[in-house]
Formats: structure tokens, C-alpha cells, sequence
């Protein structure tokens, strides 16, 4: 088997146990690949989703800042780590941070959807609603979310 072919396996079963909850074990199999993969945008993301996804928001945080100087237009870096800052209880931190990336995150709905979460935490309320607005437009399933979620609840009767 080469390399890549070895590589490419090792990558899916990560994936796999990263879907089941299995973080140590996807963990091992993301540090078996070579040093030379070690640093590539898919690697940083599958060990930045593991970690999202165990909570591990400090080490979430610092592959999503990575992310974003290796990829300084693409907007996922600047969405994980203003995330990882709210869930660490820095959302002032995390509005700043988003509205410093990429003018790319302007298309897209999370962005707008977390602004508006963040903005309702910090008491914006007016901002908040309006980011919500261009959320929903941008992607009709985030008025679902925003329904139940906690950092909403400010405006939740506005919705």
C-alpha cells in the first residue's frame, strides 16, 4: 500500500471515530500520519472538530487561530475560534475577532447568526436582531435554531 493510499485510510477512520465520540482514538490516528501532513488545512480542521466537539475550547482555539493564519481569506478559522472565545465566556473578544476576518463571512450565515448570538449576550439587542434578520435570509434553518437557543433568549419574543 502507498503512502498516500495509507494516509488517506488513516484519515477516514479519524473521521469515523471523531463521528463516534471516540476522540483519544481519532486522536492517535491523526498522530500517525507523517510530520508533512501534520500541519495541512484537513488535518488542523478534523483535530479542530475533535476538540470543538470534546469541549477542549483553549486547544480548539488554538488550531482555529492557526487556521486563520494559514488561510487568512477563508472564513472557517475566524467562525471556530470567535466561537471557541464565547464558549470560554470572552464574547467580546469573539464579535472583535469575527468582525476582523475575511470579508468572505459577510456571505455567510453562521457568521451573521453568531453576531447576532453574541451581540444578544452582550445586550445589543437591536444589533442582534438585525444580524439575525440577514442570518435567516442567508439560510432559513438558523430561524429554527435560534428558537432554543440559551444566548437568544433576549430576543427570543422578538423572533
Amino acid at each position: 500500500m502507498d503512502t498516500n493510499s495509507h494516509s488517506r485510510k488513516t484519515v477516514l477512520a479519524a473521521q469515523g471515530y471523531f463521528e463516534l465520540g471516540m476522540l483519544d482514538d481519532a486522536l492517535v490516528e491523526l498522530d500517525s500520519l507523517p510530520e508533512e501532513m501534520q500541519g495541512t488545512s484537513e488535518v488542523l480542521q478534523l483535530r479542530l472538530f475533535g476538540y470543538m466537539r470534546a469541549r477542549r475550547w483553549e486547544e480548539a482555539l488554538e488550531l482555529s487561530r492557526t487556521l486563520c493564519q494559514l488561510l487568512p481569506k477563508e472564513t472557517c478559522g475566524y467562525i471556530h475560534a470567535a466561537f471557541c472565545l464565547h464558549e470560554m465566556r470572552r464574547t467580546a473578544e469573539a464579535k472583535s475577532l469575527l468582525l476582523a476576518g475575511p470579508s468572505a463571512l459577510l456571505n455567510e450565515a453562521t457568521y451573521h447568526y453568531n453576531l447576532g448570538c453574541y451581540d444578544a449576550v452582550l445586550g445589543n439587542i437591536e444589533e442582534a436582531q438585525a444580524h439575525l434578520r440577514v442570518s435567516f435570509r442567508l439560510d432559513k434553518k438558523f430561524r429554527e435554531f435560534a428558537s432554543t437557543d440559551p444566548d437568544l433568549r433576549p430576543v427570543w419574543d422578538s423572533l
